[in-house]
């Protein structure tokens, strides 16, 4: 109940009161630190039944479930998605549904013993913006798919990275987390711009030929908060992702589609641009949109059967999950920011503390235009391999590496 999962309580509750579903049972281990919460969720007067652990929930409910949600610390995804789909019951699996490609493939082997296909919450895919633009592109308006690329500036504090206990981990109890900017806090946009070059459906992703990264951090940490990606698609398209948490100030995201005839950008939270090659300049403004409310709605008419499939299912991750372990065999290692380079800053509104490296927005932005690696100063390091999804066996012994690598 803690956590993301709120953001799910506060979204079904009204979802409830406008008659579109019944929350029948929730759990957490520890309940007793979620009394308030229970009352503010009303869940007495709404007949919610509150367990302490997921199994005796399901043996006591799932005759009554249609489906379960499963917003829990990455690592528990898989067991928990097992445990609901060995009762036959369909789950909505938050995002990413697991970082390691082979438990993601057992994910998918045990979803077929459910009545329905499972979704995954990626946030951003509903969105009726981007799905009008995905088929404007399928479509041929704009010209083939050159490239996407997607800069972010995600600024996490201090006390993000010790939000629990796999924050910024690599592993925890021998087995693969990856909690990272990349896979976690910003993997919606990983996957918003595998989405654009994907085909030929209107629900479909770019595939992974070669990928090439290079890992940094700034944070007394494992793991990496500092991607910079490179892709190629089977068909040659680039793909170059550039993101951090080592930063300060405003969040950024900028989402930039190259065609043969115009360049789109997609501006997060603010507008989209498309830039004709004939010097035309369209601009639309996306609608307000609560994703989560959303994606709860089109699961629920994927389940009512009155569309065909979920938004994302747990084989549209594959590209995903396949670029986060490439990036992480290419780098090899994770390269600290030197401290000269790395400066602590005091956010007044937030009264919360950052560090930010310097040149941090040039670095990442001449990357992406360029596809210019940074290789002097505080960027300073070997290059990394160019890998293929031959290489991901090596996926276990590489982060075992990166954990027992000074730092």
């Amino acid at each position: 109940m803690g956590g993301f999962a709120g953001w799910h309580h506060n979204t079904v509750a009204k979802l409830e009161a406008e008659g579109r579903c019944r929350l029948v049972c929730s759990c957490d281990p520890d309940r007793a630190a979620f009394a308030a919460a229970e009352a503010e969720w009303r869940f007495p007067q709404r007949g919610v039944r509150v367990f302490d652990d997921f199994r005796a929930m399901l043996n006591a409910c799932r005759d009554e479930l249609d489906f379960v949600v499963i917003p829990t610390p990455i690592a528990l995804h898989a067991e928990m998605h097992e445990a609901v789909t060995a009762c036959g019951i369909p789950a909505y699996v938050e995002k990413p549904p697991s970082l390691d490609i082979a438990e993601l493939e057992g994910m998918i082997a045990a979803d077929r013993r459910a009545r329905k296909s499972a979704a995954v919450g990626f946030n951003f895919i509903v969105e009726r913006e981007r799905l009008a633009l995905k088929e404007r592109i399928l479509s041929g308006e704009f010209g083939a798919v050159r490239e996407a690329t997607f800069l972010g500036l995600w600024p996490r504090s201090l006390d993000y990275f010790t939000r629990n206990d796999w924050a910024g981990r690599l592993l925890k109890d021998g087995r693969p987390v990856m909690d990272s900017v990349f896979g976690n806090a910003s993997s919606h946009f990983v996957h918003n711009i595998l989405f654009w070059p994907g085909g030929p459906g209107l629900l479909s992703w770019a595939q992974v030929a070669r990928v090439r990264a290079e890992l940094y951090r700034a944070h007394a940490i494992p793991g990496a908060d500092t991607f910079l990606v490179g892709m190629e698609t089977p068909s040659n398209q680039r793909i170059r992702i550039a993101m951090t948490h080592a930063c300060a100030g405003e969040s950024r995201g900028v989402e930039t589609i190259r065609c043969e005839k115009a360049v789109i950008t997609w501006f997060f939270g603010d507008r989209i641009e498309i830039r004709w090659d004939d010097g035309r300049t369209d601009r639309i403004v996306p609608q307000p949109f609560d994703g989560l409310r959303e994606n709860h709605l089109a699961y629920y008419s994927y389940l009512n059967g009155e569309s065909p499939r979920p938004i994302t299912t747990l084989e549209d991750c594959r590209p995903f999950v396949t670029l986060n372990d490439l990036a992480y065999i290419s780098s090899g290692r994770i390269s600290p920011f030197p401290s000269g380079a790395v400066s602590g800053v005091r956010d007044a509104k937030d009264n919360k503390d950052y560090l930010s490296v310097d040149g941090m927005a040039p670095a990442l932005e001449g990357f992406l235009a360029e596809g210019r690696w940074p290789d002097s100063g505080a960027w300073a390091r070997e290059p990394g391999a160019t890998t293929t999804p031959a290489d991901l066996p090596r996926l276990a012994a590489v982060l075992r590496a990166m954990e027992a690598a000074p730092r």
